[in-house]
């Protein structure tokens, strides 16, 4: 097997048979051994009877289709597809056409003809969104790169193709809290980045709010930096120091110069202050802790209700191959 695709899908029933059309007028000739391997992540729509449909009437056998139990997020999706690839290579790409195949194919060129390159990332040089969105975007490649050890590209995306070793190291990270653009920085192997433009969407919405965007991006920095835990101990250095000071400066007003210190607005100030601080670190230290709570409970990262054409486990199999 020559290529994977991994396409997660959510509410994609308008996009999932034409996006299978395109891919195949794209790759005929091009490539001749592919697969495809559709992640119906809970969808709330008929995307899984259209994919059922596509697996039933498929001209050769290239369909694996995997129908979560719910909806467990596009990370999960994105493991479940990679637990299951067979190819040479495994490409991630959208179902809703804004990743053209196109690029699939300049990356499996890339892999064929520069050995030295393990992954090819594509990313946005020029993004089609507010300047608000944009900004906060810029802003959060900014600060994960200050505090993370791992380095992360600046507009980067989970759109990528890479060689079967990087997959395997992917996959080996079973851990539940999922943020996979730090996942592919974190194993390492060397990335080519290649610029791509983002079509508009063949049909239906997109599904990521700011909030969700926005929780995405806190959940990359409290899984890739401890930064949040060292910053408390420095803030708190910082307003013992202060405190100490403060100290000194009222024990001269009052011994040498006899002056009286009002103190209660002063009191209730600090007091504000020391206690927002301390409850927002308790807030800090308590996201870590959730975290290790519920990665220590050891669930599933996701849940299948129905599947067509995959082998069960697939990937501890292959681990254990590679070991022996």
């Amino acid at each position: 097997m020559k290529l994977s695709l991994v396409i997660p899908c959510y509410n994609e029933e308008d996009n999932v048979e034409l996006f299978y059309k395109e891919v195949n007028d794209c790759f005929e000739e091009q490539i001749m051994d592919y697969e495809f391997i559709f992640v119906n992540d809970g969808s709330q729509d008929k995307t899984m009877n259209k994919l059922k449909k596509l697996y039933k009437q498929r001209e050769k056998d290239n369909i694996k289709v995997i129908g979560f139990s719910r909806n467990f997020g596009k990370e999960a999706a994105i493991y479940a597809g990679l637990q299951q690839a067979e190819g040479e290579y495994t490409a991630i790409i959208d179902a809703d056409l804004q990743q053209r195949p196109q690029v699939v194919l300049s990356m499996v060129e890339i892999l064929d003809k520069e050995e030295e390159y393990d992954c090819v990332a594509a990313f946005q040089d020029k993004r089609n969104e507010g300047m608000i969105l944009s900004f906060f975007k810029r802003a959060f490649y900014k600060i994960i790169n200050m505090v993370a050890d791992t380095k992360f590209v600046s507009g980067a995306s989970d759109f990528r193709c890479f060689r079967k070793n990087m997959r395997l190291a992917i996959i080996s990270m079973s851990e539940y809290h999922r943020f996979s653009k730090g996942i592919f920085s974190w194993v390492g192997f060397e990335t080519k980045y290649i610029p791509y433009k983002a079509e508009k969407r063949n049909a239906g919405t997109s599904k990521w709010s700011f909030r969700k965007l926005y929780k995405y991006g806190m959940d990359g920095i409290l899984s890739f930096s401890i930064a949040p835990l060292k910053l408390a101990t420095y803030v708190g250095t910082i307003c013992a120091f202060l405190a100490l000071v403060y100290m000194f400066v009222i024990f001269l007003q009052k011994l040498m110069f006899g002056i009286d210190v009002p103190g209660h607005a002063t009191v209730v100030t600090l007091i504000l202050f020391i206690g927002g601080v301390q409850l927002f670190f308790l807030g800090v230290l308590g996201e870590y802790i959730s975290k290790m709570y519920i990665q220590e409970k050891k669930r599933p990262i996701y849940i299948t209700r129905e599947t067509f054409g995959v082998a069960e486990k697939k990937e501890e199999d292959e681990l254990s191959d590679k070991k022996e």
